[in-house]
């Protein structure tokens, strides 16, 4: 983004330690048009109240942090006719069906060490985004499938798009 959509400023959030070491090494020389945080992204986003245009997650945080705390503190961060962007899992990886209500899953992970760990995962129902999306303000919601493709791991995702609007979220 930083490199194609220039005068465009891009902030990457992440609270991995080493998801941010990597990408300083990787992209670090982007700055200043590339900003990178390492900061858990809800409260980053509540501290940031109409900052952002665009707010954009591919397999990222809309898929690891509670979406109650997550999706206003999204809504604030957005000026008024900001955008959300965001891809999710249509299912889980494996093919058992997205949940019906706001619940996450436990799936295995690795912590930095290389000892197992697991992480929560909200995969849903496009209509239990679409119902999150709008209680926390967001309007003009667009829920699309995409297919997956073939392999053990493909999995059908969601492009989700939604718009603030009006008053500042809460």
């Amino acid at each position: 983004m930083a490199v194609h959509h220039r005068p465009a400023h891009v902030v990457a959030v992440d609270a991995s330690p080493a998801q941010h070491a990597m990408a300083g090494d990787l992209y670090g020389r982007l700055a200043p048009r590339l900003r990178l945080i390492r900061s858990d992204v809800t409260q980053h986003l509540r501290t940031t109240a109409g900052t952002y245009d665009v707010l954009y997650s591919v397999f990222g945080a809309v898929d690891f942090a509670d979406p109650h705390a997550l999706l206003p503190a999204a809504a604030s961060a957005l000026r008024p006719g900001g955008l959300l962007v965001f891809s999710t899992l249509a299912h889980h990886l494996g093919g058992a069906p997205a949940h019906p209500d706001v619940r996450h899953t436990e799936i295995g992970a690795k912590a930095p060490d290389g000892r197992a760990a697991t992480t929560r995962r909200w995969v849903l129902r496009a209509r239990v985004w679409t119902e999150l999306l709008d209680g926390a303000g967001f309007t003009r919601i667009s829920t699309r499938k995409l297919s997956g493709g073939a392999g053990p791991r493909a999995a059908g995702q969601f492009l989700v798009t939604a718009s603030r609007t009006g008053p500042q979220a809460v």
